[in-house]
């Protein structure tokens, strides 16, 4: 029996299961190295981008912390003198310009970036390839940019283009604008890459029981994708809040600006007053800067950790 069986031919698979083996065998050692030198790199690599983080933030806390307080929050800034240099004021009209000029940069931005997200996701259309190009172009512009385009049509006006603009001068509007523009991108992108993660099959579910295609994407597509809706609103929210660019040219902030509720009248702005802070003759405050720059980097720490964990919580809830 057993000479048959050497007669017999091998069998072709079990021949390559052993070489496999044997050639596995002999680059065991060298494979387990090279896989622990990647992720040693990694790891360097990760504490390499971790140094200038750490060291930002060790700067901001050692060098602004002592500058919080109440009156610093909930005052306007006020004028140092010889006897008291170091009598600056707060920021509170930096922090309601903020919120007036993101707020109305949000309410523009959130339905055109959201519709037009809807719109490169659902059509293969060549308006919708065009509409996916210019946003990804408009994404990469220096947001600068932004702010020179809103100082032409919003602050200027006039006639450009062919098209009477109304002249509106400095003030929040034109900086909302600004920001508004630079947000639509930001949404449309994200949303879309949220939209197109909704299973093929929902989507065919619903045309199969006779629903519109508007309909489908209503009360389908949207609730569905709305975690990463959310989040895309907010990532954008936060670009925004730190853009210092774009609000130079419109916005006629300066220190002194009072504090006002009104998007007509020229207004501060955080990101703003940390540049004319810091560039003061005054050293008091060339020195509150580093106050007001470490609370914008605490809002916008919560706003990126407040996004994610909303569509978790949100993602958790519906299941």
């Amino acid at each position: 029996m057993t000479d048959v069986l050497e007669q017999l031919p091998k069998d072709p698979i079990l021949e390559r299961r052993e070489l496999v083996k044997a050639v596995s065998a002999r680059t065991l050692r060298r494979r387990s190295l090279t896989s622990k030198g990647m992720v040693g790199l990694c790891a360097l690599a990760f504490v390499l981008a971790l140094v200038p983080l750490v060291a930002i933030l060790y700067s901001l806390v050692s060098k602004g912390l002592h500058w919080w307080s109440r009156e610093f929050f909930t005052t306007s800034p006020a004028v140092p003198s010889i006897g008291n240099p170091n009598n600056v004021g707060g920021f509170a009209n930096a922090i309601v310009g903020t919120l007036v000029i993101i707020g109305l940069a949000t309410l523009l931005a959130i339905p055109v970036g959201l519709l037009a997200g809807l719109l490169v996701a659902e059509s293969d259309s060549r308006f919708a390839r065009m509409l996916r190009s210019t946003a990804e172009i408009m994404t990469g512009l220096p947001s600068i940019l932004l702010g020179i385009f809103a100082y032409t049509v919003l602050v200027i006006g006039g006639e450009k283009w062919g098209i009477t603009f109304p002249t509106i001068g400095y003030s929040g509007i034109a900086g909302a604008f600004a920001i508004g523009v630079l947000m639509v991108p930001i949404i449309m992108k994200a949303s879309e890459a949220s939209l197109r993660s909704v299973p093929q099959v929902v989507k065919e579910a619903g045309l199969a029981l006779g629903a519109r295609r508007s309909v489908v994407a209503r009360r389908i597509i949207v609730p569905t994708a709305l975690p990463g809706l959310i989040t895309s609103v907010l990532l954008a929210v936060s670009r925004g809040v730190g853009e210092t660019a774009p609000l130079i040219w419109v916005v006629g902030a300066s220190i002194y600006n009072p504090l006002t509720w009104n998007p007509h009248h020229p207004m501060s702005a955080i990101p703003m007053m940390i540049w004319l802070n810091y560039n003061s003759p005054y050293p008091g405050f060339q020195d509150s800067a580093w106050g007001i720059a470490l609370f914008l980097v605490v809002v916008v720490l919560f706003l990126n950790l407040g996004c994610r964990l909303l569509a978790a919580f949100i993602q958790r809830e519906r299941r």
